[in-house]
């Protein structure tokens, strides 16, 4: 086994120059197998053997903003728009709880329509609907003062993925209006405010180098996220990037047990993208420290327009109602799909 493979399954406080050592690993069978082990060992201890699933809403694919690599940035004049109505979203919720899930996600793209005042509303009678379960929002960037309101209004966690730590980076995916700034000061208000908070990056995104996701990691280590999502990036015919080739479903997997070590007690998804790239995709996430996944309770006839990348997984009838579907797979892998709240280790008040 490699010595930077030793090191880090001994102590993960790495360095940006050490995680760069470690990241030329990924096409290593040996080494990608050594922190797989050690992944799911943590995985197990804090988690056992459940994979949580959340029940995922895309109310709306209107966004102000213009990301290069985003399906529907503002400037895709080819998406079709839809928003849901609050009768819509909570439609969604009834059904999903029927099936047993019991965390809500309300994704959307950065929709001026829905001020703070709907979103509360919105946010409020779920919670008074569905006391029981937990609510999570992944609407973007917003002030201290509106995620506040949303806190206090009842939402529990949400995820903003940072996508890129890196200014360079970040300014080759992003237009110029847009700063990595905010998005950090996002992030850190978040966490302030109490909420599970979620960041994550895109693997293989246009740009990328060893050395940005170096730089990923020494940002999950300072900031501690309950939650990190990342998967491969996948281009969309309507961006930029539309040529540009798809990150790798190995380094996304390898990078899955490098967070896993890193951060021991947080909540990782075996992503769509991940299962979009790769058939046994969130299998493989799975078994190298994920211990979450996110069927689609959307409405059928929305599901293809929330399209932020090509060839997306679960936009048809099977999405959310195929529990005996993602069970099985799960099963197949030793793992049991799990429908309770499923909190972050460290905010669990059982524990």
């Amino acid at each position: 086994m490699k010595e930077i493979i030793k090191r880090y399954l001994q102590n993960p406080d790495f360095t940006k120059e050490e995680f760069v050592e470690l990241l030329q690993c990924a096409d290593d069978p040996e080494a990608r197998a050594a922190l797989a082990e050690e992944a799911v060992r943590l995985q197990k201890l804090y988690y056992g053997n459940k994979v949580y699933t959340r029940g995922l809403i895309e109310f709306t694919n209107y966004c102000k903003n213009n990301c290069y690599y985003c399906g529907i940035r503002r400037g895709n004049l080819h998406a079709k728009r839809y928003r849901l109505t609050k009768d819509e979203i909570l439609s969604c919720c009834e059904t999903g709880y029927d099936l047993g899930y019991r965390t809500f996600v309300l994704q959307g793209g950065e929709d001026a329509w829905f001020t703070d005042d709907r979103m509360v509303e919105i946010i409020r009678e779920i919670k008074e609907r569905y006391p029981d379960c937990a609510l999570t929002l992944s609407i973007g960037e917003k002030s201290y003062e509106s995620y506040k309101r949303f806190r206090e209004a009842g939402a529990d966690r949400y995820l903003l993925r940072h996508e890129t730590a890196n200014e360079r980076h970040y300014h080759q995916l992003h237009p110029e209006q847009m700063s990595l700034m905010n998005r950090m000061r996002c992030l850190r208000d978040l966490k302030a405010l109490g909420y599970q908070t979620g960041a994550g990056c895109m693997v293989g995104s246009p740009g990328q180098t060893i050395e940005c996701l170096a730089e990923d990691l020494v940002f999950l280590k300072e900031l501690q996220p309950e939650m990190v999502g990342i998967g491969p990036f996948i281009p969309h015919h309507d961006t930029m990037f539309a040529d540009s080739p798809a990150g790798s479903v190995d380094q996304t997997v390898f990078l899955l047990s490098v967070i896993r070590i890193l951060l021991p007690k947080v909540l990782l998804p075996a992503t769509t993208a991940l299962g979009t790239m790769d058939p046994k995709g969130r299998e493989k996430g799975i078994l190298a420290g994920a211990n979450v996944v996110m069927p689609n309770l959307s409405p059928v006839k929305n599901r293809k327009q929330y399209e932020l990348y090509d060839n997306k997984i679960c936009t048809g009838e099977e999405s959310a109602e195929c529990r005996g579907c993602l069970a099985g797979r799960m099963a197949s892998i030793g793992y049991e799909l799990a429908f309770e709240r499923g909190d972050a280790y460290m905010n669990n008040k059982s524990e």
